[in-house]
């Protein structure tokens, strides 16, 4: 029996592609995001795509594309930053509305009641207590008689070439599910997946350069400034290794924080957590391993485990901000497998 996925909050298409590679089909879409509507519209062509505000999208759409003969997956991965951990402190005054969203897609789950529900979020979201926008969607989950299960996952367990810790939320009206179990790590049956792994091939360009035959692998310009200091960031290495002249102000005076700012990717490990500024070389250790530029799109893409035939679509800074706020591809498509197998037990 085929299922049927339905995601809100799309973004570019990080979660469906992965779960369309577990065989799972993508039928509908839903985001706000002009930009990356024109990302996923392109990498989607039969994909139904509603260009909206979940607040604003009248639910009666999905009547006609819920095919009753076939399971359901409805998934919501809100965007991420009211749950990040500078935003979990703020007085109730100061909520950021987007928590709400959450509520929003538990409304349409309770109204067409999915076979399936699939949430990824980061760590924080959790972390926030008492009737928190999660435990109130997880508690009436369990009202509507779903099975759930909550954790926090570590994606280069999955293959991912990345240090990447994300909340999952799984639910079924079908019996219990379980997480996949992990498969990279230093005791398991594959390392973990390296930067070297997923860029290496890419052919080299400078910063300010687009490749003529690769799409996407295009780098961001860099300052005469930022540039002498990645020259003289040797691999490996960071800001703490340039020679004084070319250090910050605000380091010259003793801040010791942000260290892995302005920092070279390692070669041989999983890349730190891309953000949705991935591609610039002052906002993380997002330094090529090698060449003097920050990492390009596709490379970034690629560390999201983006297929390379995947195009991305907006100014550089809008598909940068794409890449980071998706579920990296191989994290959905493990997810998607688990819940493609679980069906087929059910059916069986």
């Amino acid at each position: 029996m085929s299922i049927d996925v339905f995601d809100f909050f799309s973004g570019c298409g990080g979660t469906s592609k992965g779960f369309e590679l577990a065989g799972l089909r993508p039928v509908f879409a839903l985001d706000f995001d002009e930009a990356s509507s024109e990302t996923f519209r392109c990498n989607f062509p039969d994909v139904e795509f509603y260009l909206s505000d979940i607040t604003q999208f009248d639910s009666r759409i999905l009547r006609d594309l819920i095919d009753r003969k076939n399971l359901t997956l409805f998934c919501g991965c809100a965007p991420c930053q009211p749950f990040t951990r500078q935003n979990t402190r703020k007085p109730e005054s100061q909520v950021d509305p987007r928590r709400s969203l959450l509520t929003y897609f538990g409304a349409l789950v309770a109204r067409y009641l999915p076979d399936y529900v699939f949430v990824e979020n980061v760590p924080g979201m959790q972390r926030i207590k008492g009737n928190s926008t999660l435990n109130r969607f997880s508690s009436n989950l369990d009202k509507l008689g779903y099975s759930s299960r909550i954790g926090i996952v570590e994606s280069q367990g999955y293959g991912v070439p990345q240090r990447r810790r994300r909340l999952v939320l799984l639910a079924t009206r079908h019996g219990s599910i379980s997480f996949p179990r992990e498969t990279h790590g230093s005791e398991l049956e594959k390392p973990y997946a390296t930067v070297r792994d997923w860029i290496s091939d890419f052919p080299p360009i400078a910063a300010g350069e687009t490749h003529p035959d690769i799409p996407n692998h295009q780098a961001a310009n860099l300052s005469e400034i930022n540039l002498k200091r990645i020259m003289a960031t040797p691999p490996e290495g960071s800001r703490s290794d340039w020679p004084e002249e070319l250090h910050l102000d605000c380091h010259k005076s003793g801040y010791s924080g942000h260290t892995d700012v302005y920092g070279r990717m390692r070669w041989d490990g999983p890349a730190t957590g891309l953000t949705t500024r991935c591609i610039s070389l002052s906002n993380g250790r997002f330094g090529h391993p090698e060449q003097n530029r920050a990492i390009s799109i596709r490379e970034a893409a690629s560390l999201q485990t983006f297929p390379t035939d995947f195009r991305f679509f907006g100014s550089l800074g809008s598909q940068a901000k794409q890449i980071g706020n998706a579920v990296p591809v191989l994290l959905a498509k493990t997810f998607g497998a688990q819940i493609a197998d679980h069906a087929a037990e059910r059916a069986g």
